[in-house]
């Protein structure tokens, strides 16, 4: 799948550095729930687990974000598909220095798109730590509601964090 300045597609093997890379960023790691550093060989086990899943099967898929001008791995979109394959949760990771640029703006609604037109769901559900501003406004910008807040619901890197919950439908995507 690609998009303007972008390619969206399954991991292989040679993006195990790059994933390694933005992974054992302090500032990338912040709010998700891997630490940093992340260890190459992690990143090996993670790309051939990303590699070895399918975008329409229930369960969770990953796209690789390729900036297509410099052929670079960037970031990834994660997709967990329902086992009603009508619903889905998406999350997303940038590499710091293509942050603040509209690059998941752009892959996320590519892979929105995906999943509203060509795949057919009904919901996708998004979550963020309460205290990643740029994650809630990235999927507010997108059309997402949010939903709700969950008070000190998951306990992360030593400390309870409220997470944020957020919905888009169908009929609000393909409105648009």
């Amino acid at each position: 799948m690609a998009t303007e300045r972008l390619i969206l597609r399954r991991f292989r093997a040679s993006d195990a550095p790059a994933l390694a890379a933005y992974r054992s960023d302090p500032e990338v790691a912040r709010y998700q729930s891997w630490d940093a550093p992340f260890p190459i060989e992690r990143a090996r086990v993670a790309v051939r687990n990303f590699a070895a899943s399918s975008p329409a099967a229930a369960g969770w898929f990953q796209y690789a974000i390729e900036l297509a001008a410099e052929q670079r791995l960037i970031g990834d979109v994660a997709v967990r598909l329902h086992d009603n394959l009508l619903q889905g949760e998406i999350g997303f990771t940038l590499a710091t220095a293509y942050q603040r640029r509209g690059f998941a703006t752009e892959a996320v609604g590519a892979v929105l798109d995906r999943l509203f037109r060509v795949q057919g769901l009904h919901k996708v559900t998004g979550e963020c730590d309460a205290r990643n501003i740029r994650s809630a406004a990235l999927m507010e910008r997108l059309g997402f509601r949010r939903e709700g807040l969950l008070r000190q619901q998951t306990y992360i890197k030593g400390e309870w964090t409220d997470d944020l919950l957020y919905g888009l439908l169908s009929t609000e995507w393909t409105g648009r």
